[in-house]
Order: structure tokens, then sequence, then C-alpha cells
């Protein structure tokens, strides 16, 4: 079984998706942050390194899923391949930070990739504002993470919640992440419970 965490930067997906792999005994697969060698030059030009970024993160997510399949065990996954290329690929194209010819090329890649892929069994997709991302992206302390502008976050949100109105490739839970802290074990147990629900529909 293949559960995937979507969420804007800063929304909880890595905290939740260690305490689901803990609870469930699922194999965790996080995104490649501290390895990517695009991501500080990136918040420092997104112009010049927005399409080489996106590229990166393509090749490490579709590596990803392959695998996840290939392995047979039940995997939890943080962030998916799906919310490159409908959110932050066109965001960036929509404000001038990829061109028109770059942003083509990458979608057509996409989609040939995306031919050979299996989505998630189950997708989880946390909801948060503009003021709770920012709220937990400056507690934790990643320093290429400052410059990160709020129309930034709001744009990302914006085409988040398009794409979230149209999904269609599974099943789809969505969690407040508002009013979730899921360091708190009442927190959790809440959405466990809901997990499980969506779960037992799978079989």
């Amino acid at each position: 079984m293949h559960v995937a965490i979507a969420g804007n930067i800063g929304s909880g997906k890595t905290t939740l998706t260690k305490k689901l792999a803990k609870e469930f005994g699922w194999k965790p697969h996080f995104e490649d942050v501290e390895n990517n060698p695009y991501l500080h030059s990136f918040y420092e030009d997104m112009q010049r390194w927005s399409f080489n970024l996106q590229i990166y993160f393509l090749n490490s997510r579709f590596r990803q899923v392959i695998e996840i399949r290939k392995s047979g065990k039940n995997v939890i996954q943080d962030r998916t391949i799906y919310e490159d290329a409908y959110i932050f690929a066109p965001n960036l194209h929509s404000m001038n930070l990829m061109s028109t010819r770059d942003f083509e090329n990458y979608i057509s890649l996409f989609e040939l990739m995306s031919s050979f892929i299996q989505p998630p069994d189950l997708l989880i997709y946390l909801r948060a504002s503009v003021s709770t991302l920012v709220k937990q992206i400056q507690s934790r302390g990643r320093e290429y993470e400052e410059s990160i502008r709020l129309d930034y976050l709001k744009h990302l949100n914006e085409r988040y919640e398009t794409w979230i109105k149209s999904y269609n490739l599974g099943k789809l839970l969505i969690i407040d992440s508002d009013n979730s802290d899921f360091t708190k074990p009442e927190d959790l147990a809440v959405v466990i419970e809901k997990i499980n629900a969506e779960i037992h529909g799978l079989f």
C-alpha cells in the first residue's frame, strides 16, 4: 500500500509522515531536502534555478514512486510527484520565474513520466493557512527558507486548493493543519482514526 502526504511548505508533512510510519509500521520516504544541490541556489535566485530545481524534484520523485511499487511494502511518502507539476512549476511560470519554453518542456516530461506510474492508494492533504505555514517554517529554522515570500506561499495555497478540488486519482483525506498539532497524542489519534477508516475502505 502506498500512502502519500501532500501539502504546502510548512504544513506538517514530514512530522506527520514520521508519526504515521511509526504508528502503522510503514516505510517512510522523505523529500530529498538535505542532498538537493539546487535548493539553496533556488531561494537565492528563483528565476535562474527554477527549471533545474523542478527537474531535480521530478527525477527524484519518479524514482521514488518506481521504488515504492517495486518494493511491495507499505510505504508513506512525504510529498507527491503531482504537486510539482500542478502546483510548484505552474506557480513559478505564472510568477515569471520560469520561462514558457522551460515550463512546456517540464510539463511534457511530467506527462510522459506520469504515464508509467500508479497514483497513491490514499492521498492525505494537509490544509493550512499562510499564518500557520509561516509559524511552522520559522519554528524549524531552515536558513534557506527565511527568504520565502508571503505572496509565494499564498499563491501555492491557492493552487493546492484548485488541485485538490479536482483530484480523482484515488482516495483522498483532507486534514486541517490549522487546528492539529501532530506532536500531541490526542490530535494524532484523531488523524489515525480517520486514516483507519479510509484504509479499511481500500480492501
